[in-house]
C-alpha cells in the first residue's frame, strides 16, 4: 500500500501506536496517521488471514453518527443505496457522489436504532464527508455528530476469527452485515460483522482508552497483527475497492462496477449522473486483472493503448501480479488481453473474474 505523501502537520496516531512500536512494525504515513505497514512481513501476515486469523488496527477511519426524526430521509439522500431496507442491527455498503455522479467516497452505515444510524468513512475523506452531511442537513429535523474521536476500531478476520473473538464475548457475534452491542473481555463495544479481507470476521468499535487491552487479548489467543500492506493484498485479492485507487470523483460508480449498490429511484444526491451512466456506458470500465508474465503492476501504471491501473500488488494466495485496471469498455471484456508499461517494460495481462482469489 502505498503512503501518503509527507506533511508538515503532525502525524496522528491511534491508541494502539505504542502496541506497533513494541512489536517492531515499520510505521508509515497515512492519510495523515502513522500506521503500521507491516510487522513480520507481508506475506507471512497475508497468509496468517487467509489461513488462521489476523488484527488490523483501523482507528484511523471516520464515523458519522446520524439521529432523529428525519436521519433516514437526509440519509436516503446522501447515500446511494437504499438505507430504508436496513432493518435496526443492519449494515449497508454505499457510495456517496456528487451532483454528476462522481464518487467522493464509500462507506458502511450501520443502523444503530430506529432514528439512529453510524456511518464509517474513509480515513483521507472523514473531514470532507462531514462537512457534505452538514452541508445537506438543510431543514431536516436531524443531529449529525462527529464521532472520529470516540472510537477505535480493530478488524479480526479469517477462517477462525469469530473462533477467538466469541470466546471472550458475552454472547454471539452479530452474522454477516449485522451489528450489535456485545461486552468483549469486559469491554464494550459495537461488533459489526463486516470486513475487507474477503475472510469471515468482525470489526469491533470501542473506546480508543479500551483498545490497547482488547488488542491484547485477542493477540494472546492467537490473532496475528497484520498492517496495511497485508490488508491492501487481501483486498486487491477479492477485488475490493480502494478510495484514492479505483474510485474518485472522476469516476462514477457504473464504470467502477458498483451500480449494484445504486438505487437511485431514492434520488439520492448524483442519481441523475449514474442514471444517464447506465443507459449510456462510459468509456472506461474498471476490471480485475492478472499478469501472464512475471511483473508487479502498480497503480498509475498506463496500458498500451488506453486506460490505466489503480491497483497492483504481487499476490501471495496466487503469487503472481495482479490488479483492478481501467480499460477502454471494448476491450474489458473477461479473457481480453492487454499490455501495460511496468516500469518501462511492457507485460502481459488478462481481464479475470472476479474475485481473483476464491478459497479452495
Amino acid at each position: 500500500m502505498a503512503a501518503a505523501p509527507a506533511s508538515a502537520t503532525p502525524l496522528r496516531h491511534t491508541s494502539l501506536y505504542e502496541k506497533h512500536v513494541a512489536l517492531g512494525a515499520r510505521m508509515v504515513p497515512f492519510a495523515g496517521w502513522e500506521m503500521p505497514v507491516q510487522y513480520e512481513g507481508v506475506i507471512a501476515e497475508h497468509n496468517a488471514v487467509r489461513r488462521d486469523a489476523g488484527i488490523f488496527d483501523v482507528s484511523h477511519m471516520g464515523e458519522i453518527e446520524t439521529s432523529g426524526p428525519a436521519a433516514l430521509e437526509l440519509l436516503q439522500r446522501l447515500l446511494s443505496n437504499d438505507l430504508a431496507k436496513v432493518e435496526v442491527g443492519g449494515a449497508q455498503y454505499s457510495v456517496l457522489c456528487r451532483e454528476d455522479g462522481g464518487v467522493l467516497d464509500d462507506c458502511f452505515t450501520y443502523r444503530l436504532g430506529p432514528e439512529r444510524y453510524l456511518t464509517v468513512t474513509n480515513a483521507a475523506n472523514h473531514e470532507q464527508d462531514l462537512g457534505w452531511f452538514i452541508a445537506h442537513r438543510g431543514t431536516h429535523d436531524v443531529e449529525i455528530r462527529n464521532r472520529a474521536e470516540d472510537y477505535a476500531m480493530l478488524a479480526v478476520q479469517g477462517p477462525i476469527a469469530r473462533e477467538i473473538v466469541q470466546a471472550i464475548a458475552n454472547a454471539p457475534l452479530p452474522k454477516r452485515m449485522r451489528v450489535e452491542e456485545r461486552v468483549i473481555d469486559g469491554i464494550e463495544a459495537l461488533v459489526c460483522g463486516t470486513g475487507y479481507t474477503g475472510e469471515d470476521g468482525v470489526e469491533l468499535l470501542l473506546a480508543p482508552a479500551d483498545a490497547p487491552a482488547v488488542w491484547d487479548a485477542l493477540v494472546r489467543r492467537g490473532a496475528r497483527p497484520a498492517g496495511l500492506a497485508a490488508r491492501d493484498t487481501l483486498r486487491t485479492e477479492v477485488c475490493y475497492h480502494l478510495y484514492g485507487n479505483d474510485l474518485s470523483s472522476d469516476h462514477g460508480p457504473i464504470e467502477a462496477g458498483l451500480g449494484w449498490c445504486c438505487k437511485e429511484d431514492t434520488g439520492f444526491i448524483g442519481a441523475e449522473g449514474v442514471r444517464a451512466a447506465r443507459s449510456d456506458p462510459p468509456p472506461e470500465q474498471l476490471v480485475p486483472f492478472k499478469l501472464i508474465e512475471r511483473g508487479v503492476a502498480r497503480a498509475g501504471d498506463p496500458v498500451v493503448g488506453g486506460g490505466h491501473v489503480t491497483s497492483g500488488t504481487f499476490s501471495p494466495s496466487l503469487e503472481i501480479g495482479i490488479g483492478l485496471v481501467y480499460l477502454p469498455r471494448e476491450r474489458s471484456a473477461v479473457g481480453s488481453e492487454f499490455e501495460v508499461d511496468v516500469r518501462g517494460k511492457a507485460r502481459r495481462g488478462v481481464v479475470a473474474e472476479r474475485p481473483l482469489y476464491r478459497h479452495p
